[in-house]
């Protein structure tokens, strides 16, 4: 798709106002590039990214990118990568924690972005929504299991946990995560930029 059909769908995408409801009002909040090499798929932004509309600018964003080896500079340059969550809207906040990504968002806007991203050499999936999307066939299986299964779909794609420090406890009972697959993950990427 040229890079003037990039621009329409992406302006389109930010006056988007599907989710008329939402506790804070829509602001879709995602970046993206012909020329992005990594795709990061989330789950959809959080209160503090709502607020500032830049995705990850928060601990979780902080914990992201020493997880990935790279500079801020690096992480918000679409050039290179690519940030689109489930839901590109804060969808409001549960019991435990922020709600899911509101369900009208991927079937309106996924395909046609990952049909503009041709130069995109890893996608990260984190979270549960995220994995359902794009690997149906880790549904049935814990983050955890997913997570572990890294291999079955690397070197083009990576599971990850959220980087959210809500997940610290995680972190600590599974330490072949930071161990194994985040040493990888950054030889990788150190390579791609």
């Amino acid at each position: 798709m040229p890079i003037e059909s990039q621009d329409n769908l992406l302006a389109e995408i930010r006056a988007c106002s599907r989710c008329k409801d939402l506790p804070l009002g829509p602001r879709p909040i995602v970046q993206f590039s012909n020329t992005s090499k990594l795709l990061i798929v989330g789950q959809a932004p959080g209160r503090i990214t709502h607020h500032k509309g830049i995705p990850f600018d928060d601990p979780s964003g902080d914990r992201l990118r020493a997880w990935l080896g790279v500079t801020r500079d690096v992480f918000y340059d679409a050039e290179k990568i690519a940030i689109v969550p489930m839901g590109f809207c804060f969808p409001g906040t549960g019991k435990g924690g922020d709600l899911p990504p509101r369900a009208e968002c991927a079937p309106a806007w996924r395909n046609r972005i990952l049909e503009t991203l041709s130069s995109i050499e890893l996608t990260l999936i984190i979270g549960r929504y995220a994995i359902d999307w794009h690997l149906p066939d880790y549904s049935g299986q814990t983050v955890t299991k997913a997570v572990q299964n890294w291999q079955g779909v690397w070197p083009n794609q990576l599971i990850l946990p959220h980087p959210s420090p809500r997940n610290n406890r995680w972190l600590k009972q599974n330490p072949w995560f930071d161990e194994e697959i985040i040493p990888t993950l950054q030889a990788r990427v150190g390579g791609m930029f």
